[in-house]
């Protein structure tokens, strides 16, 4: 079995809403000419970290943002994993990650759990609670945001409910994007599941530098499709699913771990 998965690798204009969703508009249909099966947006996408404009900016209740993307989903009849968007939700503001299938039916909503202190993140953003697993055309998957993939224990308890793919959506800076690659190929390790992680390009006010290097990483932490940095547009890739039982029943880390021991 196999998935083609696209990634849409986007320079997020600071503050501008309107230019970021004419963006994506673009960017998914041109991923459309090479027929993926899911599409996945970076973190952040329709306003950036323009924090401080959060009461002016944030979607009340994500319900532009939802309306945006399951129309894409259903013109085009494609899974989209939305990125990430700032929100606004009884009076607090969230990084929020909406799933949408093929019929443009919501699938799972999540608020980043894991803020960004050296961002401010923690400062404007409320913290989430709940987990982040789905399934889309029946296959199990989960999702984080960012900064969540510096947490192995969060990854590991989505991917113990039996998720075969953790998609990522993020703004990296290039600073650190080594650990960025290191992180993701260890959650890939240490899970047994495809990592498909999306990174933005371009540059925020505040001076950081965003050069995407969005990854497609097998269950043994092969990287299998390395994004052009710094490069705008949609890359498609596909998945061979089925490697990943054959990798699972000959290391099965999951009936070997001890849980009563790791609290």
């Amino acid at each position: 079995m196999s998935l083609k998965v696209s990634l849409i690798q986007m320079d997020v204009k600071y503050g501008k809403p309107d230019v970021n969703y004419r963006k994506v508009a673009e960017l998914v249909a041109a991923a459309m000419t090479e027929h993926p099966d899911v599409l996945i947006l970076p973190e952040m996408w329709n306003i950036g970290y323009a924090l401080e404009q959060l009461e002016e900016l944030a979607d009340q209740n994500g319900e532009h943002t939802q309306s945006f993307l399951a129309a894409l989903a259903r013109k085009y009849q494609v899974n989209i994993i939305g990125g990430s968007v700032a929100t606004s939700k009884n009076n607090f503001y969230y990084n929020t990650s909406y799933v949408f299938d093929r019929e443009g039916k919501l699938q799972s909503e999540y608020d980043k759990v894991h803020l960004f202190g050296l961002m401010h993140e923690d400062q404007w953003v409320t913290a989430g609670t709940r987990r982040n697993c789905f399934k889309l055309d029946n296959i199990p998957a989960a999702g984080v945001i960012c900064y969540d993939i510096r947490f192995p224990e969060w990854e590991r308890t989505l991917m113990g409910e039996g998720a075969k793919i953790l998609f990522v959506s993020a703004q990296w800076p290039r600073e650190r994007i080594k650990q960025w690659q290191l992180l993701l190929q260890a959650r890939a390790i240490e899970n047994q599941v495809f990592v498909v992680a999306v990174n933005r390009v371009g540059k925020s006010p505040s001076g950081d530098v965003f050069n995407g290097h969005s990854l497609v990483i097998d269950p043994l932490g092969n990287i299998i499709s390395n994004i052009p940095v710094a490069k705008e547009g949609a890359f498609t890739t596909k998945l061979d699913l089925t490697m990943l039982e054959k990798i699972r029943g000959e290391i099965p880390v999951f009936t070997d771990r001890r849980p009563e021991l790791y609290d």
